[in-house]
């Protein structure tokens, strides 16, 4: 969405570092846990495990294809960008053997359960995200750790991509003839940094937390509820916020 607003598509490597970090930290934090309670599974558990192993393949590589085009269709003008997304889309259901779907229990309801429920939530944001976007100056928020933590806390309950373009314009508004669009490079990475890595704190932050439980749930798997899935965040997530604070937003 940045690029869409004339940010440079490869300003985008400059959060490389905290990417790597929050990426890195969760991947240890997920070995740690999993290790833990790998060793207290019971024998029998373990035994079945080895006997149901697959061996590693892959089916429907044909899609690597129209993802590249889903790419480079990033870089084309309104509406042909759009235009590009949706017949990659077409030639993806038309080129992938139905098998791979059937095999993965594929349906249409977690996408249309999220389109739904996101609907609502775009509808019923604009007036949030109107205010911020029109009384800047006047909210006191100035330093890159404000904006990290901001838009974070707003993205972790509405989508990512409004809630960037909110605070985007925010800073903006402030006017402090940054280097990128008006805006100083360390408020537009705290900005994209919190839309982002915030995201993932509830359910309903980004639109495949949310499709993950759905599909979960209907393969008869339980999930936490809306709020004990944040009680996880808050344990595995803030603590990398705090982190990547210290190093890069202080």
């Amino acid at each position: 969405m940045g690029f869409i607003k004339g940010v440079p598509f490869f300003w985008t490597l400059r959060l490389l570092p905290l990417w790597g970090l929050m990426v890195g930290g969760v991947i240890a934090i997920f070995y740690i846990f999993d290790g833990i309670r790998y060793r207290k599974e019971e024998c029998r558990d373990l035994i079945r495990d080895r006997r149901r192993v697959v061996p590693l393949h892959m089916t429907g590589a044909i899609n690597f294809l129209w993802l590249a085009g889903v790419i480079a269709g990033v870089f084309l003008p309104f509406p042909r960008r759009e235009g590009a997304l949706v017949l990659m889309a077409i030639l993806s259901l038309l080129t992938t053997k139905r098998e791979c779907r059937t095999d993965n229990r594929f349906t249409y309801n977690p996408i249309i359960e999220v389109a739904v429920l996101f609907a609502g939530i775009f509808v019923t944001m604009v007036p949030a995200l109107l205010i911020l976007s029109t009384r800047a100056a006047q909210l006191g928020i100035s330093r890159p750790w404000q904006f990290f933590w901001m838009t974070g806390s707003l993205s972790s309950f509405l989508d990512n991509t409004p809630t960037y373009l909110a605070f985007f314009s925010m800073a903006q508004g402030l006017g402090l003839n940054g280097d990128v669009l008006g805006i100083p490079t360390i408020l537009l990475m705290a900005i994209s940094a919190g839309a982002v890595f915030m995201g993932a704190n509830s359910y309903i932050g980004n639109g495949p937390n949310f499709m993950v439980k759905v599909i979960a749930e209907e393969h008869k798997l339980k999930m936490p509820s809306f709020f004990g899935y944040m009680g996880y965040s808050i344990v595995v997530l803030v603590p990398l916020y705090l982190v990547v604070t210290l190093l890069f937003f202080r």
